[in-house]
């Protein structure tokens, strides 16, 4: 691969991780607690967010470039390096990143994004009816926000872990 390529790819890996990472932190650490005390003033602001703001899709984006990039960064070097690379610290320590940064994605595509969904419509729902929720919807409604809440703070922990490997790997021996 030329310098110009391995250098966008790098460009958009960094900043389409910092967005990801500092983003996926952000809803988990700040966001979603605030949301949570707001109450029901809260479905409002994250319907702004993801109805007229598109955050999920902003996010989804943001995830794809930074895995896509990181793999064809990844096999740039296992290319040029092959197996003695793979081997080394750094082509471990990145293998790893890379394995977190997967698994953030995936927890993010088949957890985060359907419960948040179905948040936004049990929402919408509630709002249409025009009355105080019932038993039985405020009961779903808690469920699916500890299920996101968890889910948040998975995905943040499992992004940060794998941006401390990328931080580090070039000095792991």
């Amino acid at each position: 691969m030329s310098p110009g390529i391995i250098i966008l790819l790098r460009v958009l890996h960094i900043v389409g991780g910092v967005f990801w990472v500092g983003t996926a932190v952000f809803i988990a650490a700040f966001l979603g607690p605030s949301l949570r005390a707001a109450g029901p003033a809260g479905g409002a602001v994250m319907s702004h967010l993801t109805q007229a703001r598109r955050l999920p899709i902003w996010m989804m984006v943001a995830m794809s470039v930074t895995l896509i990039a990181g793999f064809l960064l990844y096999w740039a070097n296992a290319r040029t390096g092959g197996s003695t690379w793979l081997g080394s610290g750094p082509g471990r320590t990145f293998g790893l990143g890379g394995l977190l940064a997967v698994a953030g994605g995936v927890v993010g595509m088949a957890v985060t994004a359907p419960t948040g969904r179905k948040l936004g419509t049990l929402g919408a729902a509630m709002a249409a009816a025009g009355r105080p929720p019932t038993p039985d919807e405020l009961a779903t409604m808690q469920s699916l926000q500890r299920r996101l809440a968890t889910a948040a703070a998975l995905v943040a922990v499992l992004v940060v872990l794998a941006t401390v490997a990328m931080a580090v790997a070039r000095y792991v021996s």
